[in-house]
């Protein structure tokens, strides 16, 4: 089994296809590490500093750009996105 990476580089927009992606596999504990810092009520500035790894100060147009999109993303996954999951893991079963 292939490991994840725990902090990989972020594009400043993450993809908004209807089924999961590769970056989406790779970007998984960063989707899941944004969905903990937004259920902890912290703030996005903070939250894209520690773990997009995007300084808000320096660059605040794509340090928006990128939280809005992946924390939208992440919310995807957990609403939707884990079904594409399911499917390929019923789809891996009926091939046994």
């Amino acid at each position: 089994m292939r490991k994840l990476p725990l902090d990989p580089d972020v594009a400043e927009l993450a993809p908004a296809d209807s089924t999961l992606t590769p970056y989406d596999f790779e970007h998984i504990v960063t989707y899941m590490r944004l969905l903990d810092a937004d259920a902890q009520g912290t703030d996005w500035q903070q939250a894209t500093k520690i773990v997009l790894r995007i300084d808000p100060a320096r660059e605040p147009q794509r340090a928006r750009h990128a939280y809005d999109s992946h924390l939208a993303r992440a919310r995807w996954i957990i609403d939707q996105g884990y079904r594409h999951l399911l499917g390929a893991e019923s789809l891996a079963r009926s091939d046994h």
